[in-house]
């Protein structure tokens, strides 16, 4: 049996950021599939997700327990800037926002060996630039 995605128990990262992203993101006429009503005006050109600007951040799209278990209930129209930050070692490489959010909220920080049996399949693929 294929080892389970770290971020399926971590969360970290939607509990520790702002997601703020450029506002057509949510907007359906230009293209957009962040769901407006999960998100709140930022600055001029920007939105936030719901949760994100208070001084202890929460995703509104987050259902977890942090470190236990975790998903994003619009993953597959979260945010560009969701999907640009990889877990550590995901791609072979350290994550500096990976690492920062998971010590905050007192988890370790993923190491190449946390990958080992996940399927490749299951990592999630950088948008392409």
């Amino acid at each position: 049996m294929p080892a389970e995605h770290p971020c399926l128990t971590c969360g970290a990262c939607c509990a520790f950021f702002r997601v703020s992203f450029h506002w057509s993101e949510a907007d359906p006429a230009l293209g957009g599939v962040v769901p407006f009503e999960l998100t709140e005006p930022l600055r001029t050109h920007e939105r936030a997700m719901r949760g994100t600007s208070q001084a202890h951040p929460r995703c509104i799209a987050l259902d977890a327990d942090i470190g236990r278990y975790s998903r994003c209930t619009i993953h597959d129209r979260r945010p560009s800037v969701c999907a640009l930050v990889p877990a550590s070692y995901e791609f072979g490489a350290a994550s500096a926002q990976c690492d920062k959010a998971r010590l905050a909220h007192g988890l370790p920080v993923l190491l190449p060996e946390d990958w080992i049996g996940v399927d490749e399949a299951e990592k999630n693929p950088l948008p392409e630039t």
